[in-house]
């Protein structure tokens, strides 16, 4: 199985988790971090329709300018936790998986992990459990702009770039109002397909890794 090296994000994508189960996976920690890419946002579908959730952060000012992705800290002026936590319920309290899911997922909104970093890997790990897959764990010692030892998967961290990602449909909450909304983060794949998700995560084509 080739190793792969992807960011961690907060509640990754679908393409992304059929990444995570297709793949071993080698998490970039020496980067730095960017705004609007999925390191701090994941997008559900509501009543509305797609609809993005966003991790506050603490912004490095003045002198000091970019910072790594491993030292951004969580911004908790504001209960954003309990308002991400009450938004997916709003969203998927009806889909047939959410009761399933919900007393292992609530515990994460819980929790007081300021590392931006951690976080994400921490919703990786929650979701790897409700799938039954070991999560991997080994992380980049150094930043290589081309790596030289693994395939390349960042670009899948780029949330305003476009990639022809497409994922076999399945059944979601809003269909009828919205019709089939592709490549959502993996809570919608969890809370509608629940114990089917991981076959359909093994299934997923990989092609958007070769453009």
């Amino acid at each position: 199985m080739s190793k792969i090296l992807l960011h961690p994000t907060y509640f990754p994508s679908i393409a992304t988790f059929a990444v995570i189960t297709q793949k071993e996976v080698v998490w970039e920690a020496h980067d730095n971090f960017q705004k609007q890419t999925y390191r701090n946002r994941c997008y559900i579908c509501t009543d509305r329709g797609k609809h993005m959730l966003n991790i506050p952060i603490k912004h490095v000012g003045g002198s000091e300018g970019r910072q790594k992705y491993i030292d951004v800290q969580i911004d908790d002026s504001y209960a954003w936790r309990k308002l991400h936590w009450r938004t997916l319920e709003t969203a998927y309290r009806t889909s047939p998986f959410f009761e399933f899911y919900e007393d292992d997922l609530k515990l994460i909104f819980q929790g007081n992990t300021s590392s931006l970093f951690d976080f994400n890997l921490n919703t990786v790990q929650i979701i790897s459990d409700c799938l039954g897959i070991q999560m991997q764990t080994d992380k980049t010692s150094s930043f290589e702009k081309q790596s030289s030892q693994y395939e390349d998967g960042r670009i899948l961290v780029e949330a305003k770039k476009q990639l022809a990602i497409q994922v076999s449909p399945y059944p979601q909450v809003f269909e009828e109002r919205h019709g089939f909304v592709s490549n959502l983060s993996i809570l919608d794949l969890l809370f509608n397909d629940g114990t089917n998700a991981l076959t359909y995560l093994k299934n997923q084509p990989l092609d958007f890794l070769n453009v």
